[in-house]
Protein backbone atom coordinates (compact mmCIF):
# COMPACT_ATOMS: atom_id res chain seq x y z
CA UNK A 1 0.00 0.00 0.00
CA UNK A 2 1.48 3.20 -1.04
CA UNK A 3 -0.03 6.44 -0.21
CA UNK A 4 1.77 10.02 0.13
CA UNK A 5 4.69 8.69 -0.21
CA UNK A 6 4.21 6.54 2.81
CA UNK A 7 4.59 2.46 2.04
CA UNK A 8 3.01 -0.22 4.65
CA UNK A 9 4.20 -3.21 4.70
CA UNK A 10 4.53 -6.38 6.89
CA UNK A 11 6.82 -6.20 9.42
CA UNK A 12 9.81 -9.24 9.70
CA UNK A 13 12.49 -10.36 11.84
CA UNK A 14 15.11 -8.39 10.71
CA UNK A 15 13.37 -5.02 11.28
CA UNK A 16 13.23 -6.14 14.99
CA UNK A 17 15.88 -3.45 15.51
CA UNK A 18 14.69 -0.67 13.63
CA UNK A 19 11.61 -1.40 15.31
CA UNK A 20 12.91 -1.21 18.67
CA UNK A 21 15.04 2.28 17.99
CA UNK A 22 11.78 3.59 16.38
CA UNK A 23 9.64 2.73 19.87
CA UNK A 24 12.22 4.00 21.75
CA UNK A 25 12.41 7.44 20.35
CA UNK A 26 8.71 7.48 20.54
CA UNK A 27 8.09 6.48 23.74
CA UNK A 28 10.97 8.33 25.23
CA UNK A 29 9.57 11.68 23.75
CA UNK A 30 5.98 11.25 25.38
CA UNK A 31 7.29 9.49 28.32
CA UNK A 32 9.76 12.15 29.48
CA UNK A 33 7.17 15.02 28.73
CA UNK A 34 4.67 13.40 31.61
CA UNK A 35 7.57 12.95 34.35
CA UNK A 36 9.13 9.28 33.75
CA UNK A 37 13.03 9.88 34.01
CA UNK A 38 14.42 9.02 30.80
CA UNK A 39 17.24 6.45 32.16
CA UNK A 40 14.39 4.35 32.58
CA UNK A 41 13.22 4.23 29.17
CA UNK A 42 16.48 4.05 27.43
CA UNK A 43 18.56 1.74 29.94
CA UNK A 44 20.10 -1.06 27.99
CA UNK A 45 18.18 -3.44 29.73
CA UNK A 46 14.92 -1.58 28.62
CA UNK A 47 16.26 -1.98 25.25
CA UNK A 48 16.79 -5.59 25.26
CA UNK A 49 13.03 -6.20 26.51
CA UNK A 50 11.66 -3.99 23.98
CA UNK A 51 13.65 -5.89 21.34
CA UNK A 52 12.82 -9.42 22.52
CA UNK A 53 8.92 -7.95 22.87
CA UNK A 54 9.16 -7.08 18.90
CA UNK A 55 10.55 -9.84 18.01
CA UNK A 56 7.81 -12.13 19.70
CA UNK A 57 5.01 -10.04 17.96
CA UNK A 58 6.61 -9.86 14.96
CA UNK A 59 7.01 -13.99 15.02
CA UNK A 60 3.24 -14.40 16.40
CA UNK A 61 0.45 -15.89 14.69
CA UNK A 62 -2.16 -14.17 15.81
CA UNK A 63 -0.62 -10.39 16.03
CA UNK A 64 0.03 -8.17 13.09
CA UNK A 65 2.43 -5.71 13.15
CA UNK A 66 3.04 -3.04 10.15
CA UNK A 67 6.15 -0.56 9.02
CA UNK A 68 5.43 2.80 7.62
CA UNK A 69 8.35 4.04 5.60
CA UNK A 70 9.09 6.94 3.53
CA UNK A 71 11.78 7.44 1.53
CA UNK A 72 13.47 4.18 2.55
CA UNK A 73 13.07 5.50 6.26
CA UNK A 74 11.28 3.59 8.69
CA UNK A 75 8.90 6.07 9.90
CA UNK A 76 6.10 4.58 11.99
CA UNK A 77 5.04 0.64 13.24
CA UNK A 78 1.48 -0.30 14.00
CA UNK A 79 0.74 -3.42 15.86
CA UNK A 80 -2.50 -4.94 16.30
CA UNK A 81 -4.25 -8.47 16.73
CA UNK A 82 -6.74 -9.94 19.63
CA UNK A 83 -7.81 -7.94 22.61
CA UNK A 84 -5.69 -8.91 26.31
CA UNK A 85 -8.42 -8.18 28.24
CA UNK A 86 -10.64 -10.89 29.41
CA UNK A 87 -13.68 -8.91 29.60
CA UNK A 88 -13.09 -7.20 25.98
CA UNK A 89 -15.19 -9.81 23.14
CA UNK A 90 -12.75 -11.27 21.18
CA UNK A 91 -15.30 -12.46 18.89
CA UNK A 92 -15.83 -8.82 17.79
CA UNK A 93 -13.40 -6.88 19.20
CA UNK A 94 -9.61 -6.24 17.66
CA UNK A 95 -6.65 -4.17 19.53
CA UNK A 96 -4.62 -1.32 18.55
CA UNK A 97 -1.79 -2.52 20.39
CA UNK A 98 0.78 0.35 19.64
CA UNK A 99 1.20 3.08 16.90
CA UNK A 100 4.57 5.07 16.79
CA UNK A 101 5.72 7.88 14.94
CA UNK A 102 9.25 8.64 14.50
CA UNK A 103 9.73 11.95 16.73
CA UNK A 104 10.36 14.41 13.99
CA UNK A 105 7.88 12.85 11.55
CA UNK A 106 4.87 13.85 13.70
CA UNK A 107 1.94 16.02 11.91
CA UNK A 108 2.85 14.60 8.57
CA UNK A 109 -0.24 12.46 8.65
CA UNK A 110 1.61 9.36 9.60
CA UNK A 111 -0.02 8.66 12.67
CA UNK A 112 -3.46 8.53 10.61
CA UNK A 113 -2.35 6.73 7.74
CA UNK A 114 -1.43 4.04 10.59
CA UNK A 115 -4.59 4.50 11.74
CA UNK A 116 -6.45 3.99 8.75
CA UNK A 117 -4.97 0.24 8.20
CA UNK A 118 -5.85 -0.52 12.19
CA UNK A 119 -9.28 0.28 10.63
CA UNK A 120 -9.29 -1.97 7.30
CA UNK A 121 -7.84 -4.29 9.71
CA UNK A 122 -10.92 -4.42 11.64
CA UNK A 123 -13.16 -4.69 8.57
CA UNK A 124 -11.00 -7.30 6.88
CA UNK A 125 -11.52 -9.53 9.79
CA UNK A 126 -15.64 -8.17 9.98
CA UNK A 127 -14.32 -7.14 13.81
CA UNK A 128 -16.98 -4.44 14.80
CA UNK A 129 -14.82 -2.82 17.61
CA UNK A 130 -11.54 -1.75 18.45
CA UNK A 131 -9.82 -0.97 21.80
CA UNK A 132 -6.38 0.68 22.74
CA UNK A 133 -4.50 1.88 25.73
CA UNK A 134 -3.45 5.16 26.10
CA UNK A 135 -1.30 6.22 28.82
CA UNK A 136 -3.24 9.51 30.82
CA UNK A 137 -0.42 11.88 30.67
CA UNK A 138 -0.15 11.33 27.04
CA UNK A 139 -3.19 13.60 26.15
CA UNK A 140 -2.13 14.43 22.71
CA UNK A 141 -2.39 10.79 21.71
CA UNK A 142 -5.89 10.72 23.51
CA UNK A 143 -6.65 14.05 21.38
CA UNK A 144 -5.62 11.86 18.17
CA UNK A 145 -7.83 9.23 19.07
CA UNK A 146 -10.68 11.40 20.12
CA UNK A 147 -10.73 12.77 16.89
CA UNK A 148 -10.73 9.68 15.12
CA UNK A 149 -13.85 8.46 17.07
CA UNK A 150 -12.26 6.71 20.06
CA UNK A 151 -13.73 7.27 23.41
CA UNK A 152 -12.60 6.31 26.90
CA UNK A 153 -14.91 3.15 27.96
CA UNK A 154 -13.76 3.60 32.18
CA UNK A 155 -11.08 0.85 32.15
CA UNK A 156 -8.10 1.46 33.56
CA UNK A 157 -4.87 0.17 35.22
CA UNK A 158 -1.87 1.22 36.51
CA UNK A 159 0.82 2.62 34.43
CA UNK A 160 4.03 3.71 34.85
CA UNK A 161 5.28 7.30 36.50
CA UNK A 162 2.24 6.94 38.49
CA UNK A 163 -0.27 7.59 35.80
CA UNK A 164 -2.36 5.22 34.57
CA UNK A 165 -3.30 3.60 31.10
CA UNK A 166 -7.27 3.95 30.20
CA UNK A 167 -8.94 1.89 27.94
CA UNK A 168 -10.31 3.44 24.80
CA UNK A 169 -13.28 1.97 21.92
CA UNK A 170 -14.01 2.60 18.37
CA UNK A 171 -17.01 0.78 17.81
CA UNK A 172 -20.85 -0.03 16.56
CA UNK A 173 -22.23 2.56 19.10
CA UNK A 174 -19.40 5.20 17.89
CA UNK A 175 -19.10 3.95 14.23
CA UNK A 176 -15.83 2.92 12.90
CA UNK A 177 -15.03 6.08 10.54
CA UNK A 178 -14.32 5.58 6.87
CA UNK A 179 -10.74 5.75 5.68
CA UNK A 180 -8.97 8.48 6.20
CA UNK A 181 -6.06 8.94 3.90
CA UNK A 182 -3.47 11.71 3.74
CA UNK A 183 -4.90 13.50 6.85
CA UNK A 184 -2.18 15.23 8.74
CA UNK A 185 -1.96 14.79 12.33
CA UNK A 186 -0.42 16.85 14.70
CA UNK A 187 -0.46 14.83 17.78
CA UNK A 188 2.20 11.69 18.29
CA UNK A 189 0.36 8.90 18.55
CA UNK A 190 2.37 6.69 20.90
CA UNK A 191 1.13 3.76 23.03
CA UNK A 192 3.02 1.53 25.06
Amino acid sequence: MTTSQTHLRTAHLDDADGITDLHTLARTAYYSAGGVPEAELTSPDARVRRRESWARAVRSADRTVLCAERGGELVGILAMGPPYEADVDATTTGQLYQIHVRPGRWGEGLGSRLHAAFVQFLRDASLTTGVLEAWESNSRAQAFYARHGWRPDGHRRPGPGGGDYLRMRLGPDLQVPPRRVGTASQTPTCLD
